[in-house]
């Protein structure tokens, strides 16, 4: 999953570029890598403030002089010089969303300045996704495809349905691959990344990634750890890919994560109507998604209405978005007004192409529906919020090229991987901190957070939890142990 901005088109100016340029010019990068040039930015986000570089990197590393693709980086240098000590790359999450309007945007929702001052913020659009080499699978609104999450299974025609629209798309990613999209892999990725530190002539490279982007960072400290510096892995998916138990888990996260929105929306029964204990917004939830699954209100049916739900748990601050979704839903909209949720999936297809790609070429996906059957039935019993949607048939059941072997975990390295989690976060739970952190044993420290939602450092609240990271990243101080944030405001 991805945690950044949707940014506007706004043009770099050469002025700018010239006016952001580093006071010292950056070391000379490896030999055999060309040094970053940088210039003005594409002119379809918000860049003020940043410069941007393409880096060429092998399309095949097993081929390495053979044909070549371009990254598209950006940067926002520290402006001051005495306290730089190197680049920060970063990474919102996904796969699939675009990285390069990342440091505005971090910069925007408050990152510390001594972070700021400390490093060059380098965003990343990584390989086939937006500037870097897109790639497509000719994603079309009437394939009715869900993106990165599976629609709710609600009983076996709903199921069937999804495995046809799933066998469809696997089949047109394969028709449109040029012979580019089996190289798109979160190991080539972390390969990129070491070449894009070789580009900006640094010894080293410090990480900081959300979401999906703590498995890219967690395989670049497994294939690179000596170049790698300072790496954070926040909202973890708990090893190096997403295979289909990590996919089931986001069911495990949503129970986990509604009781924090069902607590706040009883609290807020005489607003709203949806219950006046948590108990009852529960019940409310479930009669609102049976109903919609008979029959559909203003388009939304009750696949979308559960989504739609998942997704507001990102951040406590959609629950009142939430909420006025579940009264429209229950009582209808008035004539003439739009209903609240899109009444089908927007498709981006480059997005979708690049997530698919790398989840199906990370890992081996079960290819017998009857897996996912039963998958299904299993987890609608222990998590019957969303349990039947994130256990169901994804295209990866019909992919058409052989996967990558996985980055297996490297523990044998410098203790340089600071772990942050939310103990409650619906679509990375606790749980994939714990596994990640049991996997790189004594090379990282698990920070535990007494939070809900998705995205701990500069998008959550919680002071301990930014000082900790804070203090890691500019001063190198690492927790001696594994160590938990009491909450420092009141949880919803």
């Amino acid at each position: 999953m991805k945690l950044g901005p949707t940014t506007a088109a706004v043009a770099a100016t050469g002025i700018l570029v010239a006016a952001c340029a580093p006071t010292d010019p950056p070391p000379e990068p490896a030999p055999d890598v060309p040094p970053a040039s940088w210039a003005a930015c594409p002119d379809d986000f918000d860049s003020t403030g940043m410069q941007c570089a393409t880096v060429p990197v092998p399309l095949d590393y097993d081929d390495p002089g053979g044909e070549q693709i371009e990254l598209t980086i950006s940067r926002l240098a520290s402006k001051n010089p005495d306290e730089r000590r190197g680049v920060l790359l970063l990474n919102p999450g996904g796969p699939g969303g675009t990285g390069v309007d990342q440091p505005t945007f971090l910069e925007s929702m408050g990152m510390p300045q001594s972070v700021l001052d400390s490093y060059d913020l380098i965003g990343i659009d990584t390989r086939g996704v937006g500037h870097s080499s897109p790639i497509s699978c000719g994603f079309t609104d009437d394939i009715g495809y869900y993106g990165a999450v599976p629609p709710y299974a609600f009983d076996d025609a709903a199921f069937d349905e999804q495995a046809s629209v799933a066998q469809e798309v696997a089949a047109r990613c394969a028709a449109n691959d040029d012979g580019r999209l089996q190289h798109v892999t979160t190991a080539n990725m972390a390969r990129d990344l070491d070449r894009i530190r070789a580009s900006l002539g640094e010894d080293k490279a410090s990480f900081l990634g959300y979401s999906y982007g703590t498995a890219l960072g967690a395989a670049y400290a497994s294939m690179f750890p000596e170049t790698s510096d300072r790496i954070v892995l926040d909202s973890n998916i708990g090893d190096t890919y997403l295979d289909h138990d990590g996919m089931r888990r986001y069911s495990r996260g949503m129970e986990e994560t509604f009781p924090d929105f069902a607590k706040w929306a009883a609290a807020n029964h005489d607003r709203y109507g949806l219950g006046s204990t948590p108990e009852e917004v529960r019940s409310t939830y479930f009669a609102i998604a049976d109903r919609l699954d008979r029959a559909s209100v203003d388009g939304i049916d009750g696949r979308l209405f559960r989504l739609a739900t998942f997704a507001t748990l990102y951040n406590p601050r959609s629950y009142e978005t939430a909420a006025e979704n579940w009264v429209a839903m229950r009582d209808g909209t008035p004539d003439g007004e739009q209903p609240p949720i899109p009444a089908t999936p927007s498709t981006t297809d480059n997005t979708w192409s690049v997530f698919l790609a790398v989840t199906c070429n990370d890992a081996e996906w079960p290819d017998d529906p009857a897996t996912y059957r039963q998958a299904i039935r299993e987890d609608s019993a222990a998590y019957p919020l969303f349990g039947a949607a994130a256990a169901n048939i994804m295209p990866c059941a019909f992919w058409q090229s052989e996967p990558e072997a996985p980055v297996a975990i490297d523990d044998d390295g410098p203790t340089n991987i600071l772990i942050a989690q939310h103990q409650r976060d619906p679509v990375t739970p606790l749980l994939g901190g714990e596994l990640i952190a049991e996997k790189f044993s004594d090379r990282s420290r698990l920070l535990t957070v007494d939070g809900s939602g998705h995205g701990v450092y500069v998008l959550g609240k919680n002071e301990c939890a930014q000082g900790v990271i804070t203090d890691y990243l500019v001063e190198g101080t690492m927790p001696e142990q594994d160590t938990t944030c009491e909450a420092s405001v009141p949880n919803p």
